[in-house]
């Protein structure tokens, strides 16, 4: 890796799956779920030592913009930038894009989501080098690939093509193509082959190689960044009307499908993008007949039950199976843990100030 190396954070995120403990204005980044810290604040301490702290930039929404800046009050305050608008993760990864092409267009950048959980930060910086070495060798769009554990059907997967050599970055594949959420079936027949991974929506490339991508794919995307570089420096926020008219399309539909050549690195490290009360379970205290919780529980003929409390109060649970309870401050969640995906749904019909 030769070229300046920075990052761009999505922490954007809508606070839906883990309601009540999330909100609109707490969304999962900004819970401590795990360790007495945020899964963003885990995200910004991984580039420790790899990425300087003026060299991370943060794109997050008004709404929880100030929760950011009071969670993380080292980063340069520039470097913490609220979208205007939902956008979905294309226009963003060009707004941090154009952002940094005002800065370095030299540069090399990773794109990281804010809220995936990974403890492994050796191994997780190990991949990022060798991804942004191939990134700047061969020109190349790279991803980082999570090798599955099972057929989850909601995640988008990568197929893998043939062995990449003479990039140094061992193991590396070019990406055959990229499939969006299987079914189930077609999910396992996935994993059984042993050519898929995970798309974790990691990604790293110089910037030169992503503009070129945009303009040649997503040709507004690609205008956006060009104005932002040019004009930056003149009007520093005459971008947020334009970002506002940006089509709402993800990285993947507008660049990575279309491009020409996208290279996979497998990650070595270990990651969860704990997507759901029911991810969080195994990372809590398992108690008798597959009960978890991280609080004080009293049980009585109940199985496979997952109970979260925020203030940590006694719960007692009699007669109950395959529950998740969770309490907070103003609210409480009794659903059936065959439903926690629907939870997003729920939230819609809630009161305004509980959403």
């Amino acid at each position: 890796m030769s070229n300046p190396f920075y990052a761009i954070i999505l922490a954007g995120g809508s606070g839906t799956r883990f309601w009540p403990l999330s909100r609109n204005q707490t969304p999962k980044q900004l819970l401590r779920l795990f360790d007495g810290k945020t899964l963003l604040e885990e995200t910004v301490d991984r580039l420790s030592g790899l990425v300087p702290t003026e060299n991370i930039l943060l794109l997050t929404n008004e709404e929880q913009e100030a929760a950011v800046r009071k969670l993380l009050p080292h980063l340069p305050a520039n470097n913490i930038v609220s979208e205007p608008a939902r956008r979905d993760t294309a226009p963003a990864i060009a707004l941090g894009v154009g952002l940094l092409a005002a800065r370095n267009q030299g540069a090399t950048v990773a794109v990281l989501p804010a809220d995936h959980l990974i403890r492994d930060k050796a191994a997780f910086q190990a991949d990022l080098v060798a991804a942004a070495g191939a990134a700047e060798r061969g020109g190349d769009l790279v991803t980082i690939g999570i090798t599955p554990t099972w057929g989850c059907p909601g995640y988008g997967y990568i197929e893998r093509g043939k062995s990449v050599t003479g990039l140094q970055a061992s193991p590396l594949f070019e990406v055959s193509r990229f499939r969006e959420k299987p079914n189930p079936e077609l999910a396992e027949s996935f994993v059984r082959s042993g050519n898929f991974y995970w798309n974790a929506g990691i990604f790293v490339w110089t910037v030169n190689a992503i503009l070129t991508a945009f303009t040649r794919h997503a040709p507004a995307l690609g205008e956006f960044v060009s104005t932002i570089r040019r004009e930056q420096k003149l009007s520093p926020h005459a971008w947020r009307s334009k970002f506002e008219e940006l089509p709402r399309i993800s990285i993947d539909y507008a660049v990575m499908e279309k491009a020409n050549r996208v290279l996979v690195r497998p990650a070595t490290f270990d990651w969860d993008d704990v997507g759901g009360w029911t991810a969080v379970a195994k990372y809590l205290e398992h108690l008798p007949q597959n009960n978890v919780a991280n609080t004080p529980l009293t049980l009585q003929e109940s199985t496979n039950n997952i109970v979260f409390s925020e203030d940590r109060l006694h719960v007692a649970l009699l007669g109950v199976n395959d529950l998740v309870v969770v309490q907070t401050k103003d609210a409480i969640l009794v659903c059936s843990r065959h439903e926690v995906e629907n939870v997003k749904k729920l939230v819609a019909n809630l009161p305004v100030e509980l959403q």
